[in-house]
């Protein structure tokens, strides 16, 4: 999975590049998810109580997102120079951290898509859902 998902990136990007000319600039804040505990709602998808499931999911290829205070999405599709990888380690270090990210957001179908270049602002896990939900899955 990891594979397709590592050589699916680079096709990606290449369709999007007539868009990403006509990209918006933009800073985005909010939660690093990962999509998929985010649809499905398994894991509680959020904070600490979902942070080591994030990480896992991150390295096993499943596309990264952030989710804003006003719940919107945003599919991460590269994080600074590397744009071979979804599993990129920059990522994946920061997975389930609240961050501020400087880049370029475009919009297909309804689907909005983010190019990072930068992670402006990190200020780690704020989200302590295992108050709220009284386990921590998987440790940490």
């Amino acid at each position: 999975m990891l594979r397709r998902a590592v050589l699916s990136v680079p096709i990606m990007l290449s369709a999007l590049s007539v868009d990403v000319h006509a990209a918006e600039r933009v800073k985005v804040e909010g939660e690093l998810i990962d999509t998929w505990c985010s649809v499905t709602g398994i894991m509680f998808a959020y904070g600490t109580a979902h942070h080591q499931c994030a990480v896992w999911c991150a390295v096993g290829g499943i596309p990264v997102s952030i989710k804003d205070k006003d719940d919107n999405t945003y599919l991460v599709l590269k994080v600074g120079d590397d744009d071979l990888s979804v599993a990129n380690p920059k990522i994946v270090k920061i997975q389930s951290h609240e961050v501020s990210v400087d880049g370029e957001l475009v919009e297909r179908d309804g689907v909005k898509y983010l190019l990072v270049d930068a992670v402006a602002d990190d200020k780690g896990i704020v989200n302590l859902t295992e108050a709220e939900y009284g386990v921590v899955p998987f440790g940490e």
